[in-house]
């Protein structure tokens, strides 16, 4: 099948394209990796008047350091992430996660920004950054800029908070002050698959070795990715201990809500979860310990 027709527009400035968003909002859909947007237009799930390509706009393909915080722009593509050797010693979670994204045609060619946009609860970015809490900026030509926190910015499946007259611009997070360690585990049917589930773990060591932050998220075992903050204040304050983390993991088991499905049986995915989420927690202490 092949997609309705539509206007193609490709600008070079940020100010273009938030002006082609308020003049078009209702009638448009924005071109980042297009992983996402391309199958939709031609199963015909969209018909938009006009697609604006945002892939000319070198300030949304940065990732840069400012004050206290790591920002990372909306385009910049997967396999930018997980290869940055900059990100590995603070972020690992990212870095590991990368490499877990789909399938090397899409690592190069899908970005962060619009996978987080596209909001599907299988999709790996939304669940690290909801273990890193980070912020999304999003801007419009009549409002400017606002951030929302990534808790608040998942709404339902395939839904943001996001208007059809603004475009998600970059992902701040705050950089810890001690050691840190972090992964990303995932159970896939075959290599490239959505995650039967995943989780995200991020942990930040206080001086005296207890955990003095902690980040969970878990992938496709609700109607959005989740955070599990039950999860990370049990592990605020602690000493690390076996113990601890088959606590930390049966919570997380209890905490999702997956559904039966080909990928296996709600009770299979709590398993996994508990499993991978316990397992999780060795690597990042591992990692902050080394």
């Amino acid at each position: 099948m092949y997609p309705p027709r539509f206007d193609y527009v490709a600008p070079t400035s940020l100010d273009e394209v938030l002006e082609l968003l308020d003049e078009h909002a209702d009638d448009c859909k924005i071109l980042a990796g297009g992983q996402s947007l391309i199958p939709v237009l031609k199963l015909r799930f969209a018909s938009p008047e006009i697609v604006i390509d945002v892939n000319n706009i070198p300030e949304l393909q940065q990732i840069r350091h400012e004050g206290d915080e790591l920002v990372i722009g909306s385009m910049v593509r997967h396999h930018v992430l997980a290869d940055n050797p900059d990100l590995e010693p603070i972020f690992r979670v990212i870095t590991r996660a990368g490499h877990w994204v789909a399938d090397p045609i899409v690592r190069n060619l899908g970005t962060v920004g619009g996978s987080l946009v596209h909001a599907d609860p299988r999709g790996d970015w939304a669940t690290v950054m909801l273990a890193l809490d980070a912020e999304l900026v999003i801007r419009s030509q009549e409002d400017g800029e606002r951030r929302v926190k990534m808790t608040d910015f998942l709404q339902a499946m395939f839904t943001t908070h996001i208007e059809p007259e603004e475009l998600l611009t970059e992902i701040r997070i705050k950089k810890p002050s001690g050691r840190t360690g972090g992964t990303y585990v995932k159970l896939e049917r075959r290599i490239g698959d959505y995650a039967t589930a995943a989780a995200a773990i991020h942990l930040e060591l206080a001086g005296d070795g207890s955990i003095a932050n902690a980040g969970v998220g878990l992938t496709a075992v609700a109607p959005t990715n989740i955070k599990v903050p039950s999860a990370e204040q049990m592990l605020i304050g602690q000493q690390p201990s076996a113990g601890l983390f088959d606590q930390v993991a049966d919570a997380c088991a209890a905490a999702c809500n997956p559904e039966s499905d080909i990928r296996g049986s709600a009770a299979y995915k709590r398993a996994v979860v508990r499993t991978f989420v316990r397992r999780g927690l060795d690597e990042a202490l591992a990692h902050a310990q080394a």
